[in-house]
C-alpha cells in the first residue's frame, strides 16, 4: 500500500495509531480524494485503505465529497455511494484494532476515537442538496457541510442563510457547516456577518469551513464567533497558510494535503504550541513548497498523485481535470524529493511517534 517515494520504513509505520491527544493544539480533518478506476468509474474499495491511513497519521476526521473529492464531477447517486463507504470505513477503522495494519491492538492500548465524517452535500440544486443531507443523516455521520448555490448565486446574507437553513433542515440532528470557497463558487459575502445571522437562524449551525486567503476576515469571524452563546467553529481550509491561521486562534483545519502529510502539520502545530516559532515556520515552509511544486504540475491532480506516492494509488481525475501521466508523476516525485519534502514528512512522523 505504500509508495515508492518514502524510505522503506514508511510514514504509516512510524505514526502512532492512537488518537491525537485531546491536548494537541490542532484537529486535522482531511478532504479525501475520490478514487477512480482507470475507466473513470468509482473505486470504492480504496476507501478503507484511505481511512486507515488517516487514522494512523493522527487525522481526526474526513470531509467527504468536497472539492478535493471532485464533488462537482460526481452524480448524486455516486456521492451517496462514496458517503456510505466512508461511513462504513470509519466504523471499521475504529473497530478492528490497529488503524494501519489491521492487527489486533493490545488490550492495554487506548483505542483511537472514531474517524469523524463530515459529508459535503452542497449542490447548485437545493432539492439535490437536501436529498444528500437527508441521506447523510441516515448514515449517522458526524456532520454535513454545504457550499452556497454557485450558479444562481445569493444576492446577500439573508438569501444565503435562507438557502443554508433549508439544506440544514433536511438533517435536523446533524451539525451544519457552511463551506466558504469563493474562488470556486463565486459566492463572496462577508463571513463574519453570515456567521452571526446563521447562528441566529439555523438551529444546527456549527461553523464555517473557511477556504479563503483573507486572514483579516478570518479574524473578524473569530471575534464574531466569540460573541455568540455557543461559538461556531472555524475550520481553516488553506493548508499553505495554516501557521498564520493558528496564530489567530484557529484550532481545526480541513485540507487536501492532510491526506498524506498530516504528521508535518501536526508537528507544525506542536512547535507553535511549545513556543518554537522557527520550527513551526520551517514546517510551514516545507508544506508551502510542496504545494507550490504540485501547482506547477496542475494542482489538484498533482496532489492526488502525491497521495498515491505515500499511500494507495487513487487513480485518475475526471475531466476537465487532467491526470498526470507516468513521466509527469516521476518528475513530480523527483522534484518533491529534491525539495526535501519526503524526508521532512518522514522525520515529522518519527518525531510524533516518539512523542506519543
Amino acid at each position: 500500500m505504500t509508495g515508492r517515494w518514502l524510505p522503506s520504513d514508511t510514514v504509516e509505520e512510524h505514526v502512532s495509531t492512537t488518537n491525537t491527544p485531546t491536548t494537541d493544539p490542532l484537529r486535522l480533518i482531511a478532504a479525501p480524494f475520490t478514487a477512480f478506476h482507470p475507466d473513470g468509474t468509482l473505486d470504492l474499495d480504496a476507501v478503507p485503505d484511505q481511512a486507515r491511513l488517516l487514522r494512523g497519521n493522527g487525522v481526526a476526521g474526513a470531509f467527504v465529497c468536497g472539492t478535493t473529492g471532485e464533488c462537482g464531477s460526481l452524480t448524486v447517486d455516486e456521492r451517496r455511494q462514496v458517503a456510505e463507504r466512508w461511513a462504513e470505513a470509519a466504523a471499521a477503522a475504529h473497530t478492528h484494532g490497529d488503524a494501519v495494519t489491521g492487527s489486533a491492538a493490545p488490550a492495554s492500548s487506548r483505542r483511537p476515537e472514531p474517524l469523524q465524517i463530515i459529508v459535503h452535500v452542497g449542490h447548485s440544486c437545493l432539492e439535490d442538496a437536501r436529498r444528500l443531507a437527508a441521506h447523510a443523516a441516515d448514515l449517522g455521520v458526524a456532520g454535513i457541510a454545504s457550499v452556497g448555490p454557485y450558479y444562481h448565486r445569493p444576492a446577500g446574507i439573508d438569501e444565503l442563510v435562507d438557502w443554508c437553513a433549508r439544506v440544514a433542515a433536511a438533517a435536523p440532528d446533524l451539525p451544519f457547516f457552511y463551506y466558504h470557497i469563493p474562488s470556486l463558487t463565486g459566492v463572496d459575502l462577508p463571513m463574519d456577518a453570515f456567521l452571526v445571522a446563521a447562528a441566529r437562524r439555523i438551529p444546527t449551525f456549527a461553523g464555517i469551513k473557511f477556504t479563503h486567503h483573507g486572514l483579516g476576515e478570518l479574524a473578524r469571524c473569530r471575534e464574531a464567533a466569540a460573541e455568540t452563546p455557543d461559538p461556531p467553529e472555524l475550520l481553516f481550509g488553506r493548508d499553505e497558510m495554516l501557521l498564520p491561521a493558528l496564530s489567530l486562534g484557529v484550532r481545526a483545519a480541513v485540507g487536501s494535503t492532510y491526506n498524506f502529510a498530516a504528521p508535518l502539520y501536526l508537528a507544525l502545530a506542536r512547535s507553535l504550541h511549545d513556543g518554537d516559532l522557527e520550527a513551526a515556520r520551517q514546517a510551514q515552509a516545507t508544506a508551502r513548497r510542496m504545494i507550490e511544486v504540485a501547482g506547477r504540475y496542475g494542482g489538484q491532480p498533482a496532489l492526488k498523485a502525491v497521495a498515491g506516492m505515500v499511500g494507495r494509488d487513487l487513480g485518475p481525475c475526471r475531466p476537465p481535470l487532467r491526470t498526470l501521466d507516468a513521466e509527469q508523476r516521476a518528475r513530480l516525485g523527483a522534484d518533491l524529493e529534491a525539495n526535501g519534502f519526503f524526508t521532512a514528512l518522514f522525520n515529522a512522523a518519527q518525531a510524533l511517534t516518539a512523542e506519543r
